[in-house]
């Protein structure tokens, strides 16, 4: 990792990783308030833009399958809550097309890799339920689209995005969590993603803009997640919990609520941020991002709260 420039808050920004094929750009960037100001990191794994033109040749429908693949624009987002709250702020430039960091290293079609089947039987790894759908570690179909690549990813590509995006992206946000418990007695990553409209959004049964994730309680201190459904409730907003999304790879990596640390996914529908067309960030981006800071504000103190209990308790 390489320090760079401070950001429009004067923290320290941290460039790491390198995107294959881009002439050494970052795969992400770190930023981290010297002070600890909260016990949270705001991380954004899906939002990256940094298509180096070795990828866009290789893709079938890059204009139509890049944006799709992403969370469009949350990142948008998750810089203004950093900049109002203090929080600790990661968010990949590598884009999922390259690599889907919310995947585990071993969720690959190996179908998609080129040279012997047999050498993939001996690595022992077999393709995941996710791999399986098309969206495993390299995103390999969408609906409606089909295949995304016009060629087979060599084992050399892989292992290259595996070692320059995945293990960096992850070895840094494992850091800035352990850091930040160590700092608070406990800490808490929110996972920021976007989703598609779940349908409509008038009516009793209207759709919900917000999607609250723990892995059913094993990522996360269940009080957090009942917080945060209950502070957007409290807003008016409609939001769910782990329906239908859980939570992936990164949630069981990196929460370890016996240790102190708390992981959490929030959805967000693009249609209450973007624009029309759900490409582009529309008038909602700064309603969203006051609604995503008093979130954090409000999760912050009950992780704060919650350690300073553990601690007398261990007294």
């Amino acid at each position: 990792m390489t320090q760079s420039k401070k950001g429009h808050d004067d923290s320290p920004v941290t460039k790491g990783g390198t995107i294959p094929g881009s002439n050494g750009r970052p795969a992400y960037l770190l930023q981290q308030p010297l002070d600890g100001a909260i016990p949270i990191l705001v991380a954004v794994p899906h939002a990256g833009r940094d298509y180096p033109r070795s990828l866009i040749d290789r893709m079938r429908f890059p204009a139509q399958a890049a944006p799709r693949l992403e969370d469009r624009y949350v990142d948008l987002i998750a810089r203004r809550v950093a900049q109002a709250t203090g929080a600790a702020l990661l968010i990949a430039s590598a884009p999922r097309a390259m690599i889907d960091l919310n995947r585990s290293p071993d969720d690959v079609d190996w179908d998609m890799v080129s040279g012997p089947r047999e050498m993939h039987v001996r690595t022992r790894l077999a393709a995941g339920r996710r791999s399986r759908s098309g969206l495993g570690l390299v995103p390999r179909r969408l609906p409606e689209m089909g295949e995304l690549w016009r060629q087979r990813l060599s084992p050399a590509d892989l292992a290259e995005r595996i070692d320059q995006v995945h293990a960096p992206y992850h070895l840094a946000l494992s850091q800035v969590l352990d850091g930040l418990r160590d700092k608070w007695g406990g800490a808490l990553l929110l996972d920021l993603h976007s989703m598609p409209p779940l349908g409509p959004k008038l009516g009793a049964d209207a759709a919900v803009d917000f999607v609250i994730g723990d892995r059913f309680g094993a990522s996360c201190e269940s009080h957090l997640a009942g917080s945060g459904l209950d502070f957007l409730e409290t807003l008016g907003e409609r939001v769910s919990h782990n329906r239908p999304y859980a939570g992936g790879y990164v949630l069981d990596r990196h929460g370890a609520p016996a240790r102190g640390l708390s992981a959490m996914q929030l959805e967000i529908c693009r249609s209450t941020y973007l624009d029309p067309s759900m490409r582009e960030p529309g008038d909602g981006v700064e309603r969203v991002a006051e609604i995503v800071t008093g979130l954090v504000r409000h999760l912050a103190d009950e992780v704060a709260k919650g350690a300073r209990g553990f601690a007398q308790a261990a007294e």
